[in-house]
C-alpha cells in the first residue's frame, strides 16, 4: 500500500510540468483566437486655396504675418479681441489669442 500510494505521489509530481506546456494552453483548433492590432494612421494636412474664415492661422502664418493699420488700408475697426494681419496681398481679421481667422480681404 505504500508502494502504491509512493508511486502514485511521484507519478503526479512528475506529470505536473507536462499540464503546464504551451500545447495544454493552446486553444482548441475549430476555435479562432482574437488578435487585437493598434493602427496609428498619421494626420496629413493638406492647405488648398487661400485663407478660409473660421481656419486657424497656424504659429508659422503668425510668424510671418506683420499687424497693419487698419484705418489706413480703410479696414473696418476690429472688434476687441481681435486685429488686423497682412500676410502676402491677403488682410486677415484674427482672434489675438486664439488665432481664428474671422474675416478676409484680398488686395489685386
Amino acid at each position: 500500500m505504500k508502494k502504491l500510494f509512493s508511486v502514485l505521489l511521484t507519478a503526479s509530481v512528475l506529470a505536473t510540468p507536462l499540464a503546464m506546456t504551451p500545447e495544454a494552453n493552446a486553444a482548441p483548433a475549430n476555435k479562432q483566437a482574437v488578435v487585437e492590432k493598434n493602427v496609428e494612421k498619421k494626420k496629413i494636412v493638406v492647405r488648398k486655396g487661400g485663407w478660409v474664415t473660421g481656419r486657424r492661422l497656424s504659429t508659422a502664418d503668425r510668424s510671418r504675418a506683420t499687424r497693419v493699420d487698419y484705418r489706413r488700408h480703410h479696414l473696418s475697426a476690429p472688434p476687441r479681441g481681435y486685429h488686423w494681419v497682412r500676410i502676402h496681398n491677403s488682410f486677415l481679421l484674427v482672434g489675438i489669442t486664439s488665432g481664428l481667422i474671422s474675416k478676409v480681404q484680398v488686395v489685386h
